[in-house]
């Protein structure tokens, strides 16, 4: 059963605390997730941060020094207790399963929105508590044809409803909002992130391109947006460091379309009619690949960009790649080599 949510208003006049210089202390809940682990290893670098706390069913992986793991499920009504007991100023929740692929939509949901309300439960009952971040997704747009080239942040809700996901983000999106609303004097941010790119992640895009043959849709050439690895849990540590109120889009800046994408990554292409895409996709996953979830699947056929002025101007956050040079990075670095170039050099010596 979901846990019960119970937000009192707050007090007339309320005004935002300023976010003192003095030192931090941050609790991570999904530590044992990437997002968690990289994002505990910068803070331990920083000597304003003083405690680091980690949450989770099991244990980080990485050797992190300064970071205390307290292991307790955030579904738990034991984190109306944890959470106060740490006196974290900042909680950041960096285990929403985004693109839940081995989990069915009904338990994907499930463990979301019941891990989202008893997190916001906890956090009311911590007197500490002024920030909040949230690790969010840019699938909350959804991905359609008619889309705008680039969406701003207010535009998510302008799109049509697509995917049970999408209509979970938008559900937990809109929790932290009325959160925010009744608490004011904690800063809510979150983070919408276009899918990352990079040597050493899992994620839709790496699998799409360890395809031997990549499936395109028949007649479009979308043009696609993504974030490195890097710069991503960059800018994760920057919404920890500064308070940003509201949903920041967080991207690379441009776009790269399907063919030069697949282009520089040197790999065989096979046109699909797109009502067909989601069965090619699966028949690639004869070859061992994770499926690759059905938001990007539509990103593949349909595009999606986003407006990243806001991360730019008020996160005071600037990637270091482009989203064209974070392809041609993850592809000299994970050692990717092009098929069709390594094709005819072996051609070429044969005769």
């Amino acid at each position: 059963m979901a846990a019960a949510l119970v937000l009192t208003p707050a007090p007339a006049g309320a005004e935002v605390v300023p976010r003192a210089m003095a030192a931090r202390r941050v609790l991570i809940c999904g530590i044992s997730s990437f997002w968690g682990q990289e994002l505990a290893r910068k803070l331990e670098q920083d000597s304003r941060v003083e405690y680091i706390g980690g949450i989770d069913t099991k244990a980080p992986t990485r050797d992190l020094k300064r970071t205390e793991f307290l292991e307790a499920d955030v579904r738990s009504p034991v984190m109306s207790t944890l959470i106060p007991a740490t006196k974290a100023d900042t909680v950041v929740y960096a285990g929403l399963l985004l693109e839940p692929t081995s989990l069915s939509s009904a338990a994907a949901h499930d463990a979301n929105v019941v891990s989202t309300l008893q997190l916001l439960n906890a956090c009311e009952k911590a007197e500490n508590v002024r920030t909040l971040v949230v690790r969010g997704s840019a699938a909350v747009y959804g991905a359609d044809l008619a889309a705008p080239s680039f969406y701003p942040e207010e535009a998510a809700r302008a799109g049509s409803e697509r995917s049970r996901y999408q209509r979970d983000m938008y559900e937990l999106e809109s929790y932290f909002e009325t959160f925010s609303r009744r608490h004011p004097q904690v800063a809510c941010t979150i983070l919408r992130f276009q899918p990352l790119i990079g040597p050493s992640v899992d994620s839709p895009v790496t699998r799409f391109l360890s395809l031997p043959v990549a499936p395109t849709p028949m007649g479009f050439d979308p043009r696609i947006q993504l974030i490195n690895q890097d710069d991503a849990i960059d800018a994760f540590y920057m919404s920890v460091k500064k308070s940003v109120r509201g949903p920041i889009n967080i991207a690379g800046e441009g776009t790269i379309s399907m063919t030069r994408l697949l282009r520089l990554a040197g790999k065989v292409t096979i046109p699909v009619i797109p009502p067909l895409m989601n069965q090619a996709l699966k028949a690639a996953r004869v070859f061992g690949t994770k499926e690759l979830g059905k938001d990007f699947t539509r990103v593949i056929c349909n595009g999606r960009g986003v407006d990243v002025g806001r991360m730019m101007d008020e996160l005071g956050f600037k990637p270091r790649y482009t989203t064209v040079g974070a392809v041609e990075d993850y592809i000299e670095k994970s050692g990717s080599k092009r098929v069709i170039s390594s094709l005819k050099e072996a051609t070429i010596g044969a005769g």
